[in-house]
């Protein structure tokens, strides 16, 4: 025999329902970009990207915020930077606190020349108000390098191609991110042009 909920219990049910619906959407989601002028380890000049996205949550919803890593890019260079929060990591990984990358032995050093014997903190990232969570990273943030490349070209399926990266420095740079809703006309972060590099 068929049976018939109540109208309340309908009402309930439709009410749920529409809840859920709502709460499922109720994120709201963003890129995160710059790019700045700086000059790599041999002091050529370049440009560098930092980019990102987050998922952004109204106050009174029970989920934090979250966010990618951030990837760091040097204009000529195939060398990608992902610096990850201690969240974003696996547990054991990472080699510092807060947000950072760990730079590799063989492949990065200190810049006096000394050697990594194990990875250390080679591009750490932060804002004004210490943020140590890739989510909670302001519209203006401070990218510290303490390492150099122990070789700036490599070669792959008989090409050179370069692995250089931003220069190390003990002052750290400042940089205005723009925030972006996604899939707007202006969320897509800009191409490097790689001209400079063809043309030395």
């Amino acid at each position: 025999m068929l049976s018939v909920l109540p109208f309340h219990r309908i009402a309930t049910v439709a009410g749920l329902v529409s809840l859920l619906t709502t709460l499922s959407g109720c994120a709201s989601y963003y890129n995160h970009y710059a790019v700045f002028p700086a000059a790599n380890s041999q002091g050529e000049a370049r440009k560098v990207r930092l980019s990102w996205q987050s998922a952004e949550y109204p106050g009174w919803w029970f989920a934090a915020n979250q966010a990618t890593p951030v990837t760091v890019t040097t204009q000529c260079s195939s060398r990608e930077w992902r610096l990850m929060d201690a969240g974003q990591r696996e547990a054991g990984e990472g080699c510092g606190e807060g947000i950072h990358a760990c730079g590799e032995p063989g492949r990065d050093q200190w810049p006096d020349g000394q050697a990594l014997v194990r990875p250390r903190p080679c591009m750490m990232l932060t804002d004004a108000d210490g943020a140590n969570r890739v989510a909670d990273l302001g519209q203006r943030v401070a990218l510290t390098v303490a390492c150099v490349p122990t070789g700036t070209e490599r070669t792959v399926n008989g090409e050179v191609e370069g692995t250089d990266y931003l220069r190390a420095s003990v002052v750290p740079y400042q940089v205005a991110v723009r925030k972006a809703p996604r899939g707007s006309f202006s969320a897509r972060p800009p191409e490097l042009d790689d001209a400079v590099c063809d043309a030395e």
